[in-house]
């Protein structure tokens, strides 16, 4: 018989029988996709050692715990978002959190290792039941994103990221129209050679953007260079090393839409490592108006993201779904504005 453990994961089960936390996942939820034989040894497994499984809409897992005033909000985040205090997505969580208080909610933060990705482990606020709902904030490695889907029970919203194959609740910031009002105000600054920084289909969100820049251009009877099409990071996992992954063409455009402000930021250190000035040489738009400080010493021209409403809808929809007055809400798109700086000059 297998040693009983006081705190028995998901993980554990799967590990001792060789299979993915997923099968482990819909075998005990009685979902398809899991042979009779595989369910019945992981359902025994499961007693052996100890484990509860809570089925959705029983209690705990979908947040109605008998007597509970409020709820808890567990919010995920990859380690490679959460390295510095001061960053993008340590300022959302700031607004969830907020918004969750207003609410009587309390939230619960676990950063997800690399190693957690990489073995696809479930994290600690789901595997020991410690949150009633989720918030997953900024796009984790793939396989890790597609696991987070299929195998997790609990109400569930994606922040800042979406991927059109999935049913999970996203909540988003317009990327397409912001990188298209992006490109437009540089091409009315006289600018026609425009390249962009971002890595196509590492997110939705970069290829959106990529998009609604694309759609500028055209509009003006401008094609896009594929050689003006800078990759940032890894399509994988989603790493940013911008020494390796930003390589400038040798013929520079005069101007770059960037995927965010971040990678803007790293970008006008590159062109300056060149001898290039910024924008009396190259102009750099970014997105999202939130960048580190030291980053970069101008202030960059940007799509600001309203973070206070994205932080509001993602817990508005987890307490209507909590509530069982929501089933789906799908993709819900919040409108930005452009913010004019310094990092633009009239060609």
């Amino acid at each position: 018989m297998a040693k009983i453990s006081k705190t028995v994961k998901m993980a554990d089960i799967a590990k001792q029988l060789n299979i993915s936390t997923v099968t482990v996942s819909k075998a005990l939820s009685e979902q398809k996709g899991v042979s009779e034989e595989v369910r019945a040894k992981i359902k025994q497994l499961a007693k052996e050692m100890g484990y509860q499984y809570i089925p959705k809409g029983s209690g705990k897992a979908t947040g109605f715990r008998e007597g509970a005033k409020s709820y808890t909000i567990g919010i995920l985040i990859s380690q490679r978002y959460a390295g510095s205090s001061k960053s993008f997505y340590w300022k959302l969580y700031q607004e969830v959190a907020e918004q969750a208080m207003q609410r009587s909610c309390f939230t619960l933060l676990e950063i997800i290792q690399d190693v957690m990705e990489e073995e696809e482990l479930l994290p600690r606020l789901v595997s020991e039941n410690k949150a009633d709902c989720l918030i997953v904030l900024g796009k984790p490695g793939k396989a890790y994103a597609d696991m987070l889907d299929e195998a997790i029970e609990l109400p569930i919203v994606f922040l800042d990221f979406y991927d059109a194959k999935w049913e999970t609740d996203s909540v988003i910031s317009n990327g397409y129209m912001g990188a298209y009002l992006l490109t437009k105000y540089l091409i009315s600054k006289g600018h026609t050679d425009i390249g962009y920084v971002g890595t196509l289909l590492a997110t939705d969100s970069i290829t959106d953007r990529y998009l609604g820049y694309t759609k500028a251009l055209l509009e003006q009877g401008i094609m896009p260079k594929q050689e003006w099409l800078i990759e940032d990071r890894d399509i994988e996992s989603g790493l940013m090393i911008p020494e390796v992954h930003m390589k400038l063409p040798n013929a520079m455009p005069s101007a770059f839409v960037c995927n965010c402000d971040m990678i803007a930021g790293q970008l006008i250190n590159l062109i300056r490592d060149k001898g290039l000035r910024v924008p009396e040489d190259v102009s750099v738009v970014g997105f999202d108006n939130y960048l580190d400080h030291g980053l970069c010493d101008i202030g960059i021209t940007t799509y600001e993201v309203d973070m206070t409403e994205m932080a509001r809808r993602a817990v508005s929809i987890l307490l209507k779904k909590l509530a069982g007055t929501l089933d789906r809400a799908g993709i819900s798109v919040v409108e930005g504005k452009l913010i004019e700086k310094e990092s633009v000059a009239k060609r």
